[in-house]
């Protein structure tokens, strides 16, 4: 039995205190060239921050995809990770607890279908986030982000995606699915996290993904990372 093994739920997902206890884990063994994917979304993402701006983690989990900004950048920036689970909050809460430039940070509870901050950003993250919300609510959400950001700002969205075709698709998710099954996962608990995972996890293609994207505003979007049914693209304002 793996370490996730209890997490699996019989019933929909939730993000609840187990999941948030091994959730580093998880996304190790479940997200293929997950560290790559990590490190690019940093890389590319830094190039657009300017100083005294906001930088924004929607859906920040437990605080990863905001500590390399949080510890390059330090003074010159305030950061804010909206969250809706509550022990996932409390993990991020602790992830800057000590931290140097750890009273930069402010960890909020928001509900991204209703809520967004009222500050100028220059970056804005959404790293494996806009997959669960409700697709009647992914255009406005797309749209704060764009009336937040500044001119020249970028929106980064990470997402799990439809390949183009429905052969495609499946060949994509058998792939995926076998590189679960070498790190560890029984079939047992691959089915039954597809189950809980239906109608709460939906996600839509790529291209579809781009042109809500551009319909938003943004003139520039570009994929910077793609492997099988995972993709992050870079979107700038103008």
């Amino acid at each position: 039995m793996s370490d996730t093994d209890h997490v699996m739920p019989a019933g929909p997902w939730q993000f609840d205190k187990q999941v948030t206890d091994v959730f580093d884990d998880m996304l190790q063994r479940s997200i293929p060239q997950y560290n790559a994917m990590r490190l690019v979304t940093f890389e590319v993402a830094n190039r657009f921050v300017k100083p005294g701006t906001a930088i924004i983690d929607m859906g920040c989990s437990r605080g990863q995809a905001l500590l390399p900004f949080v510890s390059n950048l330090g003074a010159a920036n305030d950061y804010i990770g909206l969250e809706i689970s509550e022990p996932m909050i409390e993990a991020a809460q602790q992830q800057f607890t000590g931290h140097p430039h750890g009273d930069r940070v402010t960890i909020a509870r928001a509900d991204l279908r209703h809520e967004f901050p009222n500050v100028t950003s220059s970056l804005v993250l959404s790293v494996l986030t806009l997959q669960f919300t409700p697709i009647e609510y992914r255009q406005r959400i797309i749209r704060r982000v764009f009336n937040s950001l500044a001119p020249g700002g970028a929106f980064v969205l990470v997402e799990k995606v439809l390949g183009a075709t429905a052969e495609l698709d499946e060949a994509f998710v058998d792939l995926f699915l076998e590189i679960k099954r070498q790190n560890g996962y029984s079939q047992g608990e691959i089915d039954r996290k597809r189950m809980s995972l239906e109608g709460v996890l939906v996600p839509v293609t790529a291209r579809w993904n781009e042109e809500l994207l551009r319909e938003e505003g943004f003139a520039a979007v570009d994929c910077f990372w793609r492997h099988l049914n995972f993709a992050g693209w870079v979107a700038v304002k103008p």
